[in-house]
């Protein structure tokens, strides 16, 4: 006759279902199922943190309300990564974020800007000269798609 595993968890953790637990220590958090550890991320990886609730979903372990429940997150957030995880698999949750590009710096603003930088002039003198936001030279900067004069020392 088969033998069941009684549910023992550890001191200190906050249960999902009667089964699945999870503890928050020293920055880690950790899932349980009775006492044994089945997955840890740190507690500001929420890229994690929402791969492991959405493979609990699929797999059958949980429910989405009982994950809204432990967790006080919106329902639909929770439905939004379980749909993310049944399209895209565990991939889709590293993915960066597409960023669309100024389209104010295409072409020949863009080529201007960075003749202007390469005369030495600053940001706050090329979004004058060029009447485009500075913050738009910024970011394209951050980005690599323009690029500062190097100063002389």
């Amino acid at each position: 006759m088969p033998q069941l595993q009684l549910p023992i968890f550890p001191e200190g953790v906050t249960h999902i279902t009667s089964e699945i637990a999870f503890q928050c220590r020293d920055g880690t958090v950790s899932y349980f199922y009775g006492h044994l550890p089945v997955f840890q991320h740190n507690k500001d990886d929420l890229e994690s943190f929402r791969l492991f609730t959405s493979q609990l979903v699929i797999n059958g372990s949980v429910r989405q309300a009982e994950i809204v429940r432990a967790f006080a997150v919106p329902r639909v957030t929770v439905k939004r990564y379980v749909k993310l995880i049944r399209q895209q698999g565990a991939k889709g949750f590293f993915v960066q974020p597409r960023r669309r590009s100024a389209s104010v710096l295409k072409g020949e603003v863009g080529v201007r800007a960075q003749a202007l930088f390469d005369a030495d002039k600053s940001v706050p003198d090329v979004a004058r000269e060029l009447d485009v936001l500075p913050n738009t030279l910024h970011k394209a900067i951050r980005s690599g798609r323009l690029h500062k004069a190097k100063k002389k020392r």
